[in-house]
């Protein structure tokens, strides 16, 4: 099966494209960074605090200095990538499986079923992604899991016209009407028929959600409603940056959070771009 895999056309396409390799080598370098890093630091991210040279420079002992607290911002960066990694994961699965199941009741039974979830969707897309998030993240309390609710729930609308729209057009084929003559059920036509159909353009649409993801959850760690301290997170180590006015006197707190920010959304853009030239290649004449 591994061998198969790794014979296919479609990696083969993949791996053939500039930011399908560049995207694939920065999310499984980010991935190993993330499983390893309780491995690879020698620092505690919650404990280990140095008052006495806190802020200082990064040097052989401290690669990427101090922090406003005397914490090792080495340390905190490869936790707050796995912080990161963990939101934006299961945020994304969380809104891919609400979207997918939406999207697929709106364009096979369509009518009122569609004009309720079509009115719905309009409903979250009139507010911008993060006034939606920081709303919801108001109302349930700051904490991690409501950070995943809520980038999940912003992520929900794009699957559902994604889906929506992929079924409309599948509904109509040969193998839809033929599963329909043979007496399938609207959810053995959707689970077995319909849905392996849209699998490649879902995976593309969540790689690139996933992108997303990570910068509104970095942005609700920034405002204070993101993963609460001590548990070290990219955008709340940003915050008490800039809380502790450190921009220019220690610029260091904030160069490498968000330079790692950064190099996530720009994996997952490219590994997502890399995807959709790899299982939707352009057809020549």
């Amino acid at each position: 099966m591994i061998r198969q895999f790794c014979q296919s056309p479609a990696l083969r396409r993949l791996l053939a494209s500039m930011a399908g390799r560049i995207g694939l080598g920065l999310t499984s370098f980010l991935g190993g960074a993330a499983v390893l890093a309780p491995f690879l630091n020698p620092y505690n991210p919650a404990q280990d605090r140095n008052y006495a040279i806190r802020l200082q420079a990064p040097n052989g002992a401290h690669w990427f200095g101090l922090d406003g607290l005397g914490r090792d911002i080495f340390t905190q960066v490869w936790y707050g990538i796995r912080t990161s990694l963990e939101i934006s994961l299961i945020s994304v699965l969380l809104g891919l499986l609400a979207g997918v199941l939406l999207g697929l009741l709106a364009g096979y039974f369509r009518g009122w079923v569609d004009g309720v979830i079509g009115w719905l969707t309009d409903v979250m897309l009139a507010f911008p992604s993060i006034l939606l998030a920081i709303a919801v993240v108001t109302v349930t309390g700051p904490s991690r899991i409501s950070v995943m609710v809520a980038v999940g729930l912003v992520q929900v609308p794009k699957f559902i016209r994604l889906t929506r729209s992929l079924t409309l057009s599948l509904r109509e084929q040969a193998f839809v009407q033929a599963a329909q003559a043979f007496g399938a059920g609207p959810g053995r036509i959707m689970a077995r028929h319909l849905l392996p159909a849209c699998l490649s353009a879902l995976t593309v649409q969540a790689t690139l959600a996933i992108g997303t993801a990570t910068l509104e959850a970095a942005g609700l760690g920034f405002l204070g409603l993101g993963t609460q301290p001590p548990a070290p997170e990219l955008g709340t180590m940003l915050s008490d940056a800039f809380k502790g006015g450190y921009s220019l006197s220690a610029p260091w707190t904030i160069l490498f959070p968000g330079l790692f920010i950064t190099l996530m959304v720009l994996a997952f853009t490219l590994l997502g771009d890399g995807l959709r030239d790899a299982l939707h290649p352009p057809r020549r004449l």
